[in-house]
C-alpha cells in the first residue's frame, strides 16, 4: 500500500521554518519602523531648528552647514535669487557680510545658474554631473548625487537649496522625494519670514521720510562692495549730493513744504539709480550714493544726470514751484585684491567725494566735480 498523510516530522520542520522567516520578516519591518521613525524624529528637529532660526543670518546658517551637519551630507548650498539685491541690502543691513555666508550665494536669475530652474516644481534627485551642478555647489569636493530641492514662492521658484552626498546612490531618480518637498516648503515659509522681519527692522534704521538709509547702513555696504570689488578689480564710487539753498525754502514756505519737496527731489533721484546701488541721507539736505562696479567717468555720467533731472522745477503745493538745483561731488576706489584696511579706504573714499562735493559749491553750485580714484 503506497500513499498516506505526511509524516508529522515534515510538517512540523515546515511550520518552525516558515515560523523564522515570519519572525525575521518581523524583526525587519519592526527594524524599517524604528529607522523610519528616526528620520522622521530628525526631520522635524531640523525643521524646528530652522523655524526658530531668530534672523536672516541665523536662518542662512542653519539651511546650509545645519543641514550639512543633521544629514551627514558633503555639501548643502542655498541660492536665492535676488534680482533686486534686497536680500544682499537687508543682510548688510544686519551687519552680516554678505561675503562671509560661504554656502550661500544670490544671483540676479535662477535660470543663470541652472535652466533646470525654469521648471522646477518638485525635487529632482539624479548623479552629479560637474557641467550640470558645478555653479550651484560652487566648485566644492566631488559628490556622487544631488537632489535639488526648489523652494517656491507665488508659482515660482524663489531660491535651490542644493544637497550633495557622497554616495551615487544617496539621491537616486527612483527614491521618494515627499520628505524633500516638504523641507523645501517649510524652508520658503522661514526665508519669506525672516526677510520680512529684516524689513521691518531696516525701516526703523532707514530715514523716515524719504526711506532712504542710515549713514552707519552706508558704511557696512561700503566695507562689503570694497571687499567684493577687491576680489574681481573693480571700481567702487561714492556720489555725494547737497541740494543748493535748500534753507531758503524751509524758510520761506515752513518745514512742512520743505519736507515734500524732499521727498520729491530724492524719488528724482532714484530715478536715475540701479537696483544694486544704494542710497544714504547724511544730513538734512546732504546724501550719498553708493555705486558698486562703477568707473568714475561712468559714476560722474551719473551725476550729470541727476542734476539734469532735477532741473525741472520742484512742485510745492497750492500751484507753487521752485527750481532746485545740485551740487554733487564724485569719488572713487579701486581696492587691490590684498587690502586689508577697507575701513580706511571707505572713509578715504567718503572724504573725498566730500572735498569734491564742497569744491563743486565753491566754484559756484549746480555741477558735478570729480576726484581721481583714492
Amino acid at each position: 500500500m503506497t500513499g498516506g498523510p505526511p509524516r508529522p516530522a515534515a510538517d512540523g520542520a515546515d511550520l518552525r521554518r516558515e515560523l523564522a522567516e515570519l519572525q525575521a520578516r518581523h524583526r525587519e519591518l519592526l527594524e524599517a519602523a524604528g529607522a523610519n521613525e528616526e528620520k522622521l524624529q530628525r526631520s522635524l528637529d531640523r525643521e524646528l531648528r530652522l523655524m526658530r532660526a531668530e534672523t536672516l543670518p541665523d536662518l542662512l546658517r542653519e539651511a546650509t552647514t545645519g543641514l550639512a551637519r543633521s544629514y551627514a551630507l558633503r555639501s548643502v548650498a542655498l541660492v536665492i535669487e535676488d534680482p533686486s539685491h534686497e536680500l544682499r541690502h537687508l543682510l548688510i543691513g544686519l551687519g552680516e557680510p554678505v561675503g562671509e555666508l560661504g554656502h550661500v550665494q544670490f544671483t540676479d536669475s535662477l535660470v543663470g545658474i541652472t535652466p533646470l530652474a525654469a521648471h522646477l516644481s518638485r525635487p529632482w534627485l539624479g548623479p552629479y554631473r560637474r557641467a550640470d551642478h558645478d555653479l550651484l555647489f560652487r566648485h566644492g569636493p566631488p559628490l556622487g548625487s544631488v537632489a535639488l530641492v526648489p523652494l517656491i514662492a507665488g508659482g515660482r521658484p524663489l531660491a535651490l537649496l542644493c544637497l550633495g552626498a557622497v554616495e551615487p546612490e544617496r539621491f537616486s531618480a527612483d527614491l521618494a522625494s515627499d520628505f524633500l518637498q516638504r523641507l523645501g516648503t517649510v524652508l520658503a515659509i522661514c526665508l519669506e519670514n525672516a526677510a520680512n522681519r529684516a524689513r521691518v527692522l531696516r525701516s526703523g534704521l532707514a530715514d523716515y521720510l524719504t526711506g532712504w538709509q542710515s549713514r552707519r547702513y552706508l558704511n557696512a555696504r561700503l566695507r562689503e562692495e570694497l571687499a567684493r570689488a577687491g576680489r574681481h578689480g573693480t571700481t567702487v564710487t561714492c556720489v555725494m549730493i547737497d541740494i543748493d539753498h535748500f534753507k531758503a525754502i524751509n524758510d520761506t514756505y515752513g518745514h512742512l513744504v520743505g519736507d515734500e519737496a524732499l521727498k520729491e527731489i530724492t524719488a528724482r533721484i532714484e530715478s536715475q539709480m540701479r537696483a544694486s546701488d544704494t542710497a544714504a541721507r547724511f544730513g538734512g539736505d546732504e546724501f550719498a550714493l553708493l555705486l558698486p562696479d562703477s568707473s568714475v567717468a561712468s559714476a560722474a555720467q551719473f551725476a550729470e544726470r541727476v542734476r539734469k533731472a532735477l532741473e525741472p522745477p520742484v512742485e510745492l503745493g497750492a500751484g507753487r514751484t521752485e527750481r532746485v538745483t545740485v551740487s554733487i561731488g564724485v569719488a572713487g576706489a579701486a581696492p587691490g585684491r590684498a587690502e586689508r584696511d577697507l575701513k580706511g579706504i571707505g572713509e578715504r573714499l567718503l572724504g573725498a567725494a566730500d572735498e569734491a562735493l564742497y569744491r563743486a559749491k565753491a566754484h559756484g553750485r549746480n555741477r558735478v566735480e570729480v576726484v581721481a580714484d583714492t
